[in-house]
């Protein structure tokens, strides 16, 4: 699936871990279909066990009784999602996302439910049974719903053919993968297997690969198999993670380009972890969140908000709305770190991609614990005379400069876009 720019939408994990219910999905799609559709938002994603009719938090009940049909095939737990029922799988609510001009995605886990391999379920369009397909040594070590599924056996490519006919029919159009992106090599011909019963189900979707970090010696197998792929585990509000992305940034952003993109994993903003406490709210300081959403944009990261929609204040809504960042995002292009130095014992990561329309994007960032006042000259960026730069989040102009003056907030980011006019 050949998109030209790197998905955009929410994910349910921030805010709900495993118990996201159809009523929150409902209006968390209203709410971007009415605020956020216009800027490029556009996917709808339930998180992890939406087959699980007790999951409450963001842990998982061990060996919980999951939904499925005869053929070991999960299905939504119909208490959490009502218009399941009567074998409608996600079809309905699919249909009710779509109808606002969205797009509907699932997460999913490599492999088969234990609960089909313990029942021995058929495997449709196949006279093979679970427990001749599963790989019972290879589990995930973090969630027990699954036991790999073994490339080798007769049967298996009919199990991952049978499931993305599934989802097909319901209308999916984006699958999070998980337990598998930094499960290689010893899992990689499942990956492939499951990508190409993916690609062949004949329905568009765009795949998502967790958990990471993934590995940068399997890059070129990610592009060709996915859409995105995780480089960091999960990705939560807290500094030493968002300082750690740019190491992870700076070795990733090379691997961007038509259909594929490193992910650099959710966006914590707004009211997130609303399963523990509805006055949850993000621990980023409004200069992280806006550093964070710079990165991520001029890498080229998958933006996937992780926060309530319908509870985002006046500054988050500034912060995913700003059209010139998310020009950025989309159009920038050989994205790369110039440099990373301290300047005055603080510091600062330098930043550049070539516009598709013309110009250059720079991006300025304060990794240091005070505020700073740095000249950064253009010819550092190989930009010389003549050009008219915009700084992105406060529209500030700069007319035709040798050298870029830049003041920064601890933990905090400035971007720039430059033409030659």
């Amino acid at each position: 699936m050949k998109m030209k720019t790197a998905p955009m939408g929410w994910n349910s994990w921030d805010c709900y871990g495993a118990a996201v219910t159809e009523d929150i999905v409902r209006r968390n799609a209203e709410f971007m279909a009415e605020h956020l559709k216009e800027y490029g938002w556009e996917y709808i994603v339930v998180d992890i066990q939406w087959y699980e009719p007790y999951a409450a938090t963001n842990e998982y009940h061990p060996f919980a009784d999951v939904v499925m049909d005869e053929y070991g095939r999960l299905l939504p737990a119909v208490n959490r999602f009502p218009s399941a029922a009567n074998g409608a799988g996600f079809g309905s609510l699919a249909e009710y996302v779509h109808s606002l001009g969205l797009k509907f995605g699932i997460h999913i886990m490599r492999g088969i439910p234990r609960q089909a391999v313990h029942q021995n379920t058929k495997i449709m369009n196949s006279d093979r049974h679970a427990r001749e397909i599963a790989k019972t040594n290879s589990i995930c070590a973090w969630n027990t719903d699954m036991y790999g599924v073994d490339p080798e056996k007769d049967g298996a490519r009919e199990y991952y053919n049978s499931i993305f006919e599934l989802y097909a029919s319901w209308g999916v159009d984006f699958i999070k993968c998980d337990d598998i992106a930094r499960e290689l090599p010893h899992e990689e011909s499942e990956l492939i297997m499951l990508s190409k019963a993916l690609h062949g189900c004949g329905r568009l979707m765009v795949l998502s690969l967790s958990p990471g970090p993934a590995l940068l010696e399997k890059a070129e197998l990610y592009k060709q198999i996915s859409n995105m792929w995780r480089i960091t585990d999960d990705f939560w509000d807290k500094w030493e993670l968002l300082y750690d992305m740019f190491s992870r940034a700076e070795k990733w952003c090379t691997h961007a380009g038509a259909g594929h993109w490193p992910d650099a994993d959710m966006l914590p903003v707004g009211p997130i972890r609303q399963v523990y406490d509805v006055n949850n709210w993000t621990n980023f300081t409004q200069d992280e969140q806006i550093t964070m959403l710079t990165l991520w944009s001029i890498m080229r990261s998958p933006l996937m908000l992780g926060g309530e929609l319908t509870g985002f204040d006046e500054f988050t809504m500034n912060l995913v709305t700003n059209s010139e960042i998310l020009a950025m995002h989309a159009n920038a292009r050989h994205s790369h770190q110039v440099w990373r130095r301290e300047i005055d014992g603080i510091e600062h990561a330098l930043w550049i991609a070539a516009d598709t329309k013309g110009g250059y994007y720079v991006a300025v960032f304060n990794l240091g614990d005070k505020d700073s006042d740095i000249s950064i000259p253009l010819a550092d960026l190989e930009i010389y005379d003549g050009v008219n730069g915009t700084e992105l989040w406060s529209g500030e102009h700069v007319e035709k400069p040798k050298s870029l003056s830049v003041s920064l907030k601890s933990h905090g980011a400035r971007a720039y876009h430059f033409t030659y006019n």
